[in-house]
């Protein structure tokens, strides 16, 4: 718990104001519950022996005064300890996003989803009452304990000593039990995680389950998943729930006790019967505290799990650093040499050199799996090379920063991204919506026509992943958002393989002026789409076999001609 204190300390010490609200709604709420109990004697002594009339009025009156007390107390507590936490935790969830966001893709690909998701939504909840509430109940909950102790020491001690002896007997269980209750919140953070990736699995491919008729599949895989979280949540609850029989037991053996013994002193005169009314009603208010402080015991371990997960990932190093210059030219030259890439055992790049200038159009061809996903990715700076470097404008790539290089790089992946937002937003995506700008690059893309017919036009809401769009529609977006972007290199992988021969001829003329002074990558199985390269690059287990011009290739390689023959031609 000190561990976590420490870091969360950079956050709580600048809610100094905050906490000392909440320390005087302590103060007051402790206050009114020590009261509670010392009005107790005048009530019974004064009141109801002696029968003092004005106690009448007196007493009604105190009562009415400590419980406004006490519920002012838990108002500025409650408000001020919800504030903290709530800010706290909506920091730290933007700080959590934040990091996963700039981390290396190796690491967003080796991480689910819903894993990632579950920590910034789940695990984070989980620790609002670890940074505001814990410490306060804990100070609360503990003065009230020793205000009362205080009390009932002053107006008895012989009779304190025989009902707080048995509050040693919780200490021990309650150590145990806080242990377990750990293991299990770690245990049940880890499987919330796991219905998380499931659920995100089953909405993000619910055309496919639709397709294969597995809904009953899929909803046989998330029952296993939510019950063992169910039996997990279960075990946690089965021991979380033994604190309070267990203190009410133990608040009994003391209770009764102090009648039996307190009894005895009432009969032989030694105390009065409001003294021991007042000390029967503080021992009774003492075991509540003292089964807060236990359940708050309980509850950390829960938010500690959660934290300790959170800050897991704020401890990991991103692999991929950035350098001290900003690529503010354009990119005039791009040099590969001697570029070798591998993902543990296995080399994805082998020995790849080349240099590209600008105006020059690249087409990368080959295998499923044969490098040219790899050598964009390198370029993107998604991975680093493990030897060999890669350079932009006679400077190693990794002396760029990151921001500056990817915003000179336009890339259409083969996956199109379609956001919640207008079709201009997707466009612009990142940068002020222009709809001059905006609808150039719609008739560059071929789709202007399309977009006019739209409810809303450019400003029509689109669907979660494009759903109201066609495939084609979605890649001739994914183009126009390349165009607006202005970069210096585009990169189209697969860009148009959802288009029919006519539009994609359309959008390659609409190009062609684009693109002359740019550097332009293609990935593509088509002959027209390729076969006006400057260069083809042809892959094979990572390692350029062939490179030419198209007709150059047919001339001098067999691999080329063989798979010319399976692409398509039109």
């Amino acid at each position: 718990m000190k561990e976590s204190y420490k870091r969360f300390w950079p956050y709580i010490r600048e809610y100094k104001f905050q906490f000392l609200m909440v320390l005087i709604g302590i103060i007051l709420t402790v206050s009114a519950t020590a009261a509670t109990a010392h009005i107790m004697k005048p009530l019974m002594d004064n009141m109801f022996i002696q029968k003092e009339a004005r106690m009448l009025y007196i007493i009604p009156l105190l009562l009415i005064g400590i419980y406004i007390f006490k519920a002012v107390g838990r108002y500025i507590q409650s408000v001020f300890n919800t504030y903290i936490g709530l800010h706290i935790v909506s920091r730290i969830r933007e700080e959590l996003l934040t990091k996963m966001v700039y981390m290396d893709m190796q690491f967003l690909y080796t991480n689910r989803s819903g894993e990632l998701i579950s920590r910034i939504t789940n695990d984070i909840n989980r620790i609002q009452y670890f940074v505001s509430s814990m410490m306060p109940e804990l100070i609360r909950e503990s003065l009230t304990v020793i205000s009362l102790v205080g009390y009932v020491i002053y107006l008895n001690p012989t009779l304190a000593f025989w009902a707080l002896i048995v509050m040693p007997a919780v200490i021990v269980p309650l150590l145990q039990i806080t242990k377990r209750l750990k293991r299990l919140a770690h245990r049940s953070q880890e499987k919330n995680a796991d219905i998380v990736t499931r659920l995100t699995e089953v909405f993000n491919n619910s055309e496919i389950i639709k397709s294969n008729a597995t809904e009953q599949y899929e909803m046989d895989r998330f029952h296993h998943e939510n019950d063992h979280f169910f039996k997990l949540n279960m075990k946690s609850a089965y021991t979380s729930e033994l604190v309070s029989p267990m203190m009410e037991i133990i608040a009994a053996i003391g209770l009764a006790a102090v009648i039996f013994i307190g009894g005895n002193q009432v009969y032989k005169g030694a105390m009065s019967v409001g003294e021991f009314t007042a000390f029967l009603t503080a021992i009774g208010l003492v075991f509540q505290p003292l089964k807060g402080v236990s359940n708050i015991l309980g509850r950390i371990q829960d938010a500690q799990a959660a934290s300790e997960r959170v800050f897991q990932i704020f401890d990991i190093h991103n692999r991929i650093q950035d350098g001290p210059l900003e690529l503010n030219d354009t990119v005039k030259q791009i040099q590969f040499d001697q570029v070798i890439l591998k993902f543990d055992d296995k080399t994805a790049l082998e020995n790849i050199t080349i240099q590209i200038q600008a105006g020059e159009t690249i087409a990368l061809v080959g295998q499923s799996g044969g490098g040219k996903s790899s050598f964009v990715n390198l370029l993107l700076r998604f991975y680093d090379p493990l030897s060999g470097t890669i350079s932009i404008n006679g400077h190693d790539l990794k002396e760029y920063t990151q921001h500056s290089l990817r915003s000179q790089i336009a890339f259409v992946s083969q996956r199109v991204y379609i956001f919640q937002d207008t079709l201009a937003a997707n466009v612009a995506y990142g940068d002020i919506i222009d709809e001059t700008r905006v609808e150039e690059a719609l008739k560059m893309a071929d789709a202007l026509e399309f977009s006019r017919s739209l409810p809303d036009g450019m400003y029509t809401m689109m669907q979660e992943f494009g759903a109201n769009l066609s495939g084609g529609q979605r890649q001739r977006i994914a183009i126009a958002r390349a165009i607006y972007k202005k970069a210096s290199v585009l990169i189209l992988d697969e860009a148009t393989s959802a288009l029919d021969n006519e539009t994609e001829r359309r959008i390659q003329n609409a190009l062609k002026e684009y693109t002359k002074d740019k550097i332009t990558i293609l990935i593509a199985h088509r002959l027209s789409t390729i076969e006006h390269a400057d260069t083809i690059l042809m892959f094979k287990h990572g390692e350029i076999i062939a490179r030419g011009s198209h007709q150059e290739l047919l001339q001098t390689s067999v691999d080329y001609q063989r798979l010319s023959h399976t692409m398509v031609r039109e």
